[in-house]
C-alpha cells in the first residue's frame, strides 16, 4: 500500500554480474557497486524507488574463471525490456544503473526498444573513466569503502595492466583468463578505503544527473 499511494517517478533498477573480481574481491562486486550508487541517488530525491538488482549478467569473457554465471547479451536485453515495459504500467519512468561493463550492448538495445515504444527511460554507467578495468584499484578502493569485511587484501595481486584498449581484440576473442590468469585487468595494491569514499561519491553525482535528466526533462518544442 506504501507504494500504491507515493508519487512513483522513476523505478531505478540496479544491473551486476556474477564473476570472478581476481583472488580478492566478491562475484558480485558489480552488483553491490551498482546498488549502492543508485540507493545513494534514490536517497538524494523524492519519488524515485530502487527495486531489487539484476543481478546475473552477460559475462562470457570470464568463463574460464568457476563461480561466474553469465545469462548473455541477448537473453539480459530481453529481461530488461521486459521489466520496462512492466515498470511503465505504475512508474513515470524507469533509470538502469548499470555497473558491468559486459552489459553494455544488453542495455543499450533494451533501452533502445524501450524508447521506440514511448518509455522514458535512462541507463547509467556506474564506472569511473580513468580507473583500471577490473578487480584493479578502483574497484578495490570502492570496495573497501563499501564493505571492507569482503574484500582478501592479503590475496590482492597485480593482473594485467596494460590499457584495456589494447587487450579488447583478446578479451573478446578469447576471455579475461587468456589475458590475465589471476582474472584482474589493473593492479588492486595501493587501493584504499578513502579513495573509494571519493570514488563513490563521484558516480553517486553522476548517477543522481541522470535521475534528475528524468525527473525533469527539457521540453521539446515544435
Amino acid at each position: 500500500m506504501q507504494v500504491e499511494r507515493a508519487r512513483r517517478r522513476v523505478l531505478i533498477v540496479p544491473l551486476g554480474s556474477l564473476e570472478q573480481h581476481g583472488p580478492h574481491l566478491p562475484l558480485d562486486t558489480d552488483t553491490r557497486i551498482a546498488t549502492a550508487v543508485a540507493t545513494g541517488a534514490a536517497r538524494r530525491r523524492e519519488g524515485v524507488a530502487v527495486a531489487p538488482p539484476v543481478t546475473f549478467g552477460a559475462s562470457g569473457e570470464h568463463a574460464g574463471f568457476p563461480g561466474t554465471l553469465s545469462i548473455g547479451t541477448r537473453a539480459l536485453a530481453e529481461v530488461l525490456l521486459e521489466l520496462g515495459r512492466d515498470a511503465a504500467r505504475d512508474w513515470e519512468a524507469l533509470l538502469l544503473v548499470n555497473g558491468h561493463g559486459g552489459n553494455r550492448d544488453a542495455v543499450r538495445a533494451a533501452v533502445a526498444r524501450l524508447r521506440g515504444e514511448g518509455r522514458r527511460c535512462d541507463v547509467y554507467h556506474a564506472g569511473v573513466g580513468s580507473g583500471d578495468a577490473h578487480a584493479g584499484r578502483t574497484e578495490t578502493s570502492l570496495m573497501l569503502h563499501l564493505d571492507p569485511r569482503s574484500v582478501r587484501s592479503d590475496l590482492s595481486e597485480a593482473g594485467e595492466t596494460r590499457p584495456v584498449r589494447e587487450l579488447m581484440a583478446r578479451l573478446r576473442e578469447d576471455g579475461v583468463r587468456a589475458v590475465s590468469p589471476n582474472g584482474v585487468l589493473g593492479d588492486p595494491r595501493g587501493a584504499s578505503a578513502e579513495e573509494g569514499r571519493r570514488l563513490f561519491a563521484e558516480l553517486i553525482d553522476g548517477c543522481t544527473a541522470s535521475l534528475d535528466a528524468l525527473l525533469d526533462p527539457v521540453p521539446t518544442h515544435a
